[in-house]
């Protein structure tokens, strides 16, 4: 007998408690690998690379499994996951692989209409191409995650509603500092474009 295999979803814990995801496998994603090797950018220094490459290796085969199917074809609606929560993550571990895994997460949004997504993706390649042609969810908001270090980026990209940025100081501007279900600022539509977190 076949079983339908079903997309993995991750339970939020720690800085993510209570904030569910849908990730991919970080440690086999060509782009990760290459964007890990450029010096003074946050991907040298990733924390999904060197937890799924080390304690939490066990979780890789579930990634994997996602890097898969999300990448591979597009899903039928029917067998898309159906989400019971207000908030849920994109990719807390992984990047968007290609645009077939950009246009499931899409299309689960829009099964999802009661819920609020957020996506944080570099792949501008990926987002300027699938949205020029398509209209964006409503309830799907883009965060631009900035590679380079110590560089806030204030303005976002187009079609994306805000930036994430990483610092090695401690700076006043800094707004990334508690647990996201007590925050929500990259889960809701507010005016706040510019995200900023020390490295940890």
């Amino acid at each position: 007998m076949n079983t339908i295999e079903t997309i993995h979803i991750s339970k939020g814990h720690f800085k993510l408690e209570e904030i569910n995801s849908i990730s991919t496998d970080t440690s086999t994603n060509k782009y990760c690998l290459k964007q890990s090797k450029i010096k003074n950018s946050i991907c040298s220094k990733c924390y999904s690379m060197k937890s799924l490459t080390g304690y939490r290796k066990n979780m890789t085969k579930v990634l994997s499994k996602n890097s898969r199917l999300l990448s591979s074809s597009i899903i039928q609606t029917s067998l898309l996951p159906t989400i019971n929560s207000l908030y849920f993550r994109f990719s807390s571990h992984g990047e968007l692989i290609n645009e077939t895994h950009l246009i499931n997460l899409v299309n689960i949004t829009k099964k999802n209409k009661h819920c609020n997504f957020t996506l944080w993706t570099k792949r501008t390649d990926l987002i300027f191409r699938y949205f020029d042609n398509n209209k964006k969810p409503k309830n799907l908001i883009l965060i631009f995650s900035n590679s380079l270090l110590d560089r806030p980026l204030k303005k976002p990209p187009k079609y994306f509603d805000k930036t994430f940025n990483n610092v090695t100081e401690k700076i006043p501007s800094i707004n990334c500092h508690s647990k996201c279900k007590d925050c929500l600022l990259c889960y809701t539509k507010n005016k706040v474009t510019t995200i900023i977190e020390k490295v940890k």
